[in-house]
């Protein structure tokens, strides 16, 4: 008796390397770093990488506007790609993203009240509020969910967000109501994603907290493997679940707080990338996370000069963007499942 190996949804026989992948992927996102270097309302010579000095000008746009916004829009797009393939690992479901545990909602909240009822202005006590209330969200999330056995764990974290969602929503829209047209503006082009204001301060804070969860995020991947079995299999062969969720959970946390508090919410990137990788590249974590989280920091940083570039001196939002590359794809996956 011949037993046939079950067809699955990506060519098993021709997955690319580990190695190979990721080396292509980085030699991607060198280029996109290139051409958001020199693209932009103010363009920098390209001769500059011919060792032409660089006029003041040129110094101080590099220094002071170019790299920390590169750097930002590289950690904050490595993270939420990361952490979406690392939460469609944990609950084991492709089409899950960090929007799940209702992070960007709670973020979001947070900055209505600071703007609307705070009245405040300033731009880092506007990051500040996103930090807090994604890490007030979190630390619910994880009261209600993360200790509890098994699926129960998982069914009560989807019900937890759904609920912050739902509330978050609602008081934001209370509080939209009764802002001024100012607060209201502002409100808006925060939610809808932007790396305008991406000074050193911000690329700071971004490398001080993304990286430690980014790394948290990697060494996960194997019990994310294990965990694709079944969490009675994984628990043979050693796994133990409510610690792996409980990392997963923390890092995602943490890092796409920081995220939304630094850029807003961008939608469609911790969805998007990890779903197509993970079509490409199989279902293993110790590449389709790294894989993610490269393809995530070029994804931002290509959606991003686009949108210093298309409208250029002014600038659109670039979870606008993503959005509009997020939305098509998804109707064309249902399009195509359907045929």
């Amino acid at each position: 008796m011949i037993l046939r190996r079950p067809s699955l949804p990506w060519p098993s026989p021709a997955w690319p390397t580990r190695s190979g992948t990721l080396a292509g992927l980085l030699l991607a996102l060198l280029g996109a770093w290139l051409l958001g270097a020199f693209s932009g309302s103010l363009g920098l010579s390209p001769r500059l990488l011919l060792g032409e000095w660089p006029s003041p000008l040129d110094w101080q746009v590099w220094w002071q506007l170019r790299l920390p916004r590169l750097l930002l829009a590289s950690l904050v797009g490595a993270m939420l790609a990361g952490s979406g393939a690392a939460m469609q690992g944990l609950f084991r479901n492709p089409l899950a993203d960090p929007s799940l545990l209702g992070l960007a909602s709670g973020a979001g909240l947070a900055v209505a009240l600071w703007i609307v009822l705070l009245g405040g202005t300033g731009l880092y006590g506007q990051f500040l509020a996103g930090f807090l209330g994604a890490l007030a969200v979190c630390l619910l999330v994880f009261r209600l969910g993360a200790q509890r056995p098994g699926q129960e764990a998982l069914f009560t974290l989807l019900l937890a967000g759904l609920a912050i969602n739902t509330l978050a929503g609602a008081f934001g829209g209370l509080l939209a109501f009764v802002a001024s047209d100012e607060q209201l503006r502002q409100l808006s082009l925060w939610g809808m994603g932007s790396l305008s204001h991406a000074l050193w301060p911000a690329a700071i804070g971004a490398l001080l907290c993304i990286p430690p969860a980014l790394l948290w995020l990697l060494r996960t991947a194997r019990g994310l493997d294990l965990l694709q079995l079944g969490e009675l299999t994984a628990h043979g062969a050693g796994l133990d679940a409510r610690v792996l969720k409980r990392r997963v959970i923390l890092a995602t946390a943490l890092g796409v707080g920081v995220c939304v508090a630094l850029a807003g919410i961008i939608g469609f990137l911790g969805l998007l990338v990890p779903h197509c990788l993970r079509l490409w590249l199989g279902p293993g974590h110790r590449l389709l996370l790294p894989a993610s989280m490269l393809g995530g920091a070029l994804l931002l940083l290509v959606a991003d000069t686009l949108a210093r570039t298309l409208a250029s001196p002014a600038e659109i939002p670039v979870g606008l963007l993503t959005s509009l590359l997020g939305g098509p794809y998804f109707l064309w996956l249902l399009m195509r499942r359907r045929a």
